[in-house]
Order: structure tokens, then sequence, then C-alpha cells
């Protein structure tokens, strides 16, 4: 593991990449998928009954463009419980994606996502709730 913190029942599927694994906390019964890719120049933390479907990426770094020198931005990432992040979709650094949220797939995620929200596009935007009748917040 790595220094990875990692809950019970949590499936990780193969080609799986942690860039670092001592900054990676993963809630119970996780599934992270095939060929996810978890660029954790910062703390990532995943939570309990997430789904990351393959080929997702969680980006907590990335370059200052406006800066000659192209000095780091990164930011820790969370993931609340029960975030469904689709297939192909990107999070960038600095975000909090809100409990039973949904990223649909292919989707770029640039800003936090409130809870119970599903979003799509490039960049992420709101289409709907999750549930018809809306729990509230944990």
């Amino acid at each position: 593991m790595f220094g990875a913190k990692v809950g019970r029942n949590v499936y990780i599927k193969p080609r799986v990449n942690v860039h670092f694994p001592w900054k990676l906390r993963i809630g119970d019964h996780t599934w992270i998928g095939e060929e996810v890719c978890i660029i954790n120049f910062e703390p990532v933390a995943i939570g309990n009954h997430c789904c990351l479907s393959q080929r997702a990426t969680i980006c907590a770094g990335n370059h200052d463009y406006r800066d000659p020198a192209m000095n780091y931005r990164n930011a820790p990432i969370t993931l609340n419980d029960g975030v469904w992040v689709g297939c192909m979709a990107f999070v960038g650094p600095g975000l909090t994606i809100g409990t039973d949220a949904v990223i649909t797939a292919g989707s770029i995620v640039t800003n936090n996502v409130e809870a119970f929200s599903v979003i799509r596009g490039n960049p992420a935007c709101k289409i709907a709730q999750r549930y018809r009748d809306q729990p509230k917040e944990k």
C-alpha cells in the first residue's frame, strides 16, 4: 500500500496509476476502475461508497501558465461520500466534490461541485439533481 490509507471492501482494478500513495486516502466500499489516474502531488481523499470509472483522472497538480517559470499550482482534492466520477472525466486541483454528486463521462471539472448534483461538459456545469426527493446534505 506504500502508505496509502485504504478502507474496507475497496476494489482497485488493474492499471490504476497513483503518483504518491502516501498522499491518498480511500474510504470503505469504494471502486476504482481500470486505468484511473490519480495525480496526487497534494493529498487526495476519496470517501465511502464512491466510484471512479475507467480512465478517470483526479489531478491535484498543475502549472501556472501565467508565470514564465511555470511554477506549480498544486492543491488537494476531496471526493465526498457517494461520488461517482464517470469514464474519462477529469477533476482538477483544489476541488471538493459534494456528497452523492455525479460527474458524467468525459466531463472536465474546474470548480467545486455541490452535493447531489449531476454535472456534465467542458467546463462541467450542473444539469440536474441526482435524486427526485432530494435528501439533506450529510
